[in-house]
């Protein structure tokens, strides 16, 4: 079974979708991990990031490789790294370029097909796996997604944050469209518990099914 977990930044889905990948014991991927490591890998080459065929060539030449929650590349181990703020603030640049997104899905549905999997990004349910067995787009309202970002982005401040969001919003704007079959989950007046249990009758109703 896939479960594919969708939305903006700040909406949730990290934390949910990797508490629910260890509830029902199935494999966590972060798609977006995927496009950071790209990111920091072209940043350290540098590699031109407006220049989508050489980092189209970059993904395939380093492919990306989870082993549980690491993330690594190149033989490195980039799972604190592709989280610092240089890389928030480039990666969208990385990710907007038709040839990279099509390596990466390639990727992404080649880790899909392993085995039961909890998968998180911003187009799983509509482009990567159309298929998935349950959809759940996450949302939250913009000053709640904020300050969720701060908490985890102390080091960069309130005001510079929020018009990161922002920004981020608008380019990620076309990728950032629900399933015409998920549940849509607005997570602000939720805790982390009440999303996975909603997520999880999702689940148990489509296994009965």
């Amino acid at each position: 079974m896939i479960v594919a977990i969708d939305g903006p930044a700040g909406s949730g889905k990290s934390t949910v979708a990797r508490e629910l990948a260890d509830r029902l014991g199935f494999r966590y991927l972060d798609t977006g991990a995927m496009y950071r490591a790209l990111t920091w890998l072209a940043l350290e080459a540098g590699i031109d990031l407006d220049d989508g065929p050489r980092l189209a060539e970059l993904a395939r030449e380093q492919p990306i490789r989870f082993e549980g929650d690491r993330v690594e590349a190149g033989g490195v181990d980039l799972t604190e790294e592709i989280r610092s703020p240089r890389i928030d603030r480039r990666v969208s640049t990385v990710a907007r370029h038709p040839e990279v997104r099509e390596i990466m899905r390639e990727r992404q549905r080649e880790l899909a097909e392993v085995g039961d999997a909890v998968i998180e990004g911003r187009d799983i349910g509509t482009v990567v796996c159309p298929e998935a067995e349950v959809k759940v787009y996450l949302v939250a309202d913009q000053r709640e997604r904020a300050r969720r970002r701060l908490s985890d982005r102390p080091e960069i401040g309130a005001e510079a944050l929020a018009t990161d969001l922002r920004l981020r919003d608008e380019r990620d704007a076309e990728q950032m469209q629900p399933a015409p079959d998920a549940e849509t989950i607005d997570t602000t007046d939720l805790t982390v518990e009440d999303v996975l249990d909603r997520i999880g009758r999702l689940v148990e109703a489509r296994t009965s099914a």
